[in-house]
């Protein structure tokens, strides 16, 4: 059975179940709850949770006031170690708000780290925010929710950007080039139903894949 390695808090995972209940010929291993190993997964899904930890981000922080307080340094070091690995083992990925964060910041990004307008409580169960895609990307919605104060400033090397929001150009979509499959978003599918199923079924067919060839290897 493929094992899929993710860090998801305890009030999130009713969001996921739906998806996971669909697929359940994959394992999903919750490091909240139990020890994972990243070297053992067949694919990384990066969840949503708080600020990654001043430790870990590649740039000054001029006001670490701005900075949520309840940063998880135990979580930012299983996460990062994971999608350093994930990367070079070409593990298939997908990343959700603070996993999109995790993955630019780990790869050698930046972040804004207080942005306005993207946290307001209509946002966060509705899809109101409008999006602009890039042509060919595969996944495309007019409008999304939104919960986050942060996002990517300076974008890592080896992606490129699918989506910003329409009216502040803040980045909402990225995929790595040349990859098998890793694909980030910074709104919250797993909140929006059947609506946004397929993100999960693309990605959970990667993980399938991914251990049919590396079985034929």
């Amino acid at each position: 059975m493929p094992r899929l390695a993710s860090w998801i808090r305890g009030k999130d995972e009713k969001w996921f179940r739906p998806f996971f209940d669909r697929h359940p010929d994959i394992q999903v291993d919750n490091a909240a709850r139990a020890p994972v190993s990243p070297f053992e997964m067949e694919g990384l899904l990066l969840t949503g949770g708080p600020d990654i930890s001043e430790d870990f981000l590649q740039q000054p922080v001029p006001d670490p006031a701005v900075l949520e307080k309840d940063a998880d340094p135990r979580r930012d070091q299983w996460e990062f170690l994971a999608a350093k690995e994930a990367v070079e083992r070409g593990v298939p990925i997908f990343g959700i708000c603070k996993g999109l964060q995790v993955l630019n910041v780990a790869l050698g990004g930046t972040l804004l780290l207080d942005i306005p307008g993207h946290n307001e409580p209509p946002q966060r169960d509705h899809d109101v925010q409008p999006l602009r895609y890039a042509n060919g990307a595969a996944h495309q919605f007019d409008k999304v929710n939104s919960s986050h104060h942060q996002a990517i400033d300076r974008l890592a090397d080896g992606w490129e950007v699918e989506a910003w929001c329409a009216t502040d150009d803040i980045i909402e979509q990225i995929r790595m080039r040349d990859y098998p499959f890793a694909l980030a978003v910074q709104f919250h599918p797993e909140r929006g139903g059947d609506r946004y199923a397929p993100l999960f079924a693309d990605f959970f067919t990667q993980v399938r894949e991914h251990v049919t060839q590396s079985s034929r290897s």
